[in-house]
């Protein structure tokens, strides 16, 4: 919850408040800047979605996925595994809630060396990495741990 309601809350902000659509780009250190980009694809623009049919398509799928990964964490114990869930949750939700409202998802952050850029990203898609690193860390690292210590 506390993942999706930073999302909307910067996002509204940048928006609506700091009007970024007029003021961009602007500079907050060498390589962060904050320049609009409507992704109507899912992370790194892939997957390009320019009907309304795909646009529902990719709605759909995103609240499956959310469905599920909410009923994973109801059934777990693990406290990172949870967290991990939690931010990849609210990082779809508040996706999800983009693309209802705006046709697409609302990108305002951009990372670049020089004239390279390499992602433009919100806070969803932050939580939604940050939670995949998660649950990798979980499963390779945490599971290695609990099955020693069953086996003891």
């Amino acid at each position: 919850m506390i993942t999706l309601v930073l999302d909307q809350a910067t996002k509204l902000y940048t928006l609506f408040i700091y009007d970024l659509p007029v003021k961009e780009p602007v500079e907050l250190t060498p390589f962060i800047n904050l320049i609009v980009v409507w992704n109507r694809g899912i992370s790194y623009g892939l997957f390009q979605q320019n009907s309304d049919l795909g646009r529902w398509i990719l709605i759909v799928i995103s609240i499956l996925a959310s469905i599920g990964l909410s009923v994973w964490i109801s059934r777990t114990t693990g406290r990172a595994l949870s967290l991990s869930l939690g931010l990849i949750v609210g990082g779809a939700v508040g996706n999800v809630i983009d693309r209802l409202a705006y046709g697409a998802v609302f990108d305002f952050i951009q990372l670049h060396m020089g004239t390279w850029s390499w992602y433009v990203f919100n806070v969803a898609d932050a939580a939604i990495v940050a939670g995949v690193v998660g649950l990798l860390y979980d499963s390779f690292v945490l599971e290695g741990r609990r099955v020693r210590r069953s086996d003891a």
